[in-house]
């Protein structure tokens, strides 16, 4: 298996323990990837909506790309395999739109896109493309006796006319994954719903409520950590959840903490194969996961 690698802005930014671990994932599951030097970010559906034109010309500059390689484009972030992947499936649909991007495409960068891409996130390819047998016979360390909540977000399932891959409104690819690793995935009512980081720059305490109602459900549920594929929601459920500590604790009492570790994807299955914390880079998270290392060692 061979992918284009798009890392997307947060891999290679305000979250880079996404792209240590997945690199580290890859490598030892034998998943070729070359990364896309040329990328630019996607526009996380907010380019779209001032300039719908500009943001399919973005995201077709990377498909073209890809499409050289004649390679399928590997995501892991949630929102850009939402994002990219929505363009990509307008302009393999629409020939009328893929030609008018295709013209500024061609004058500007001397590329075009003839729609032979797939887009598919990491999540997506361990469950369909390498297939969940083979990713058990990489688990040295299974996660017996932990509990995941997975965390879906919005962008990778919705709207399915652009994903299409799980049932956007009881997806199971995660859940799958979880047990592939010998964890027990938990269900709680958020897992599907927004996790308020688009929401903070607008209306912050709407925001940190919608994060204390995610991180509180889950940890009702009896999660000791929860999993996403999004970077986004891994920024706004980690970064923001001392915030949403204190509406917690407001509600429930001073003795009601939420410390809930938040893992990207490729750090849950990396901890099942025996990966260090440190070589995951952990210790790059504000919530501290060492309670759930400390467990999964005495395992």
């Amino acid at each position: 298996m061979k992918y284009a690698y798009y890392p997307g802005c947060a891999a290679k930014g305000a979250t880079p323990e996404l792209h240590q671990s997945t690199m580290k994932v890859v490598d030892r599951l034998g998943i070729e990837v070359v990364e896309l030097e040329a990328f630019n970010c996607c526009g996380a559906g907010v380019i779209s909506e001032a300039d719908p034109d500009l943001a399919y010309l973005l995201n077709a500059r990377t498909l073209a790309t890809a499409e050289v390689l004649q390679l399928d484009i590997m995501t892991v972030c949630g929102t850009c395999q939402g994002v990219l992947g929505g363009a990509n499936k307008a302009l393999q649909k629409d020939e009328d739109l893929r030609k008018r991007i295709n013209l500024e495409l061609k004058k500007t960068t001397g590329l075009s896109y003839n729609g032979g891409v797939k887009v598919k996130h990491l999540q997506w390819i361990l469950v369909k493309d390498l297939g969940l047998e083979a990713l058990k016979k990489h688990v040295s360390h299974p996660l017996t006796d932990i509990s995941i909540a997975p965390f879906y977000g919005c962008y990778i399932l919705r709207p399915d006319s652009a994903t299409g891959f799980d049932d956007w409104e009881n997806p199971v690819s995660l859940e799958k994954i979880i047990k592939a690793l010998g964890a027990f995935p938990v269900e709680y009512d958020s897992r599907t719903k927004c996790c308020g980081f688009p929401v903070f720059l607008e209306k912050e305490e709407i925001a940190t409520e919608m994060v204390e109602k995610r991180i509180s459900d889950a940890k009702d549920q009896g999660g000791d950590a929860m999993v996403t594929p999004c970077p986004l929601c891994h920024m706004g459920l980690d970064f923001n959840q001392e915030r949403a500590e204190e509406k917690h604790q407001a509600k429930m009492g001073a003795s009601h903490k939420l410390e809930m570790p938040i893992l990207h994807l490729p750090q849950l299955v990396g901890l099942a194969m025996g990966f260090s914390s440190e070589e995951l880079g952990m210790k790059r998270h504000l919530v501290n996961p060492a309670p759930l290392i400390q467990k999964i060692d005495v395992m």
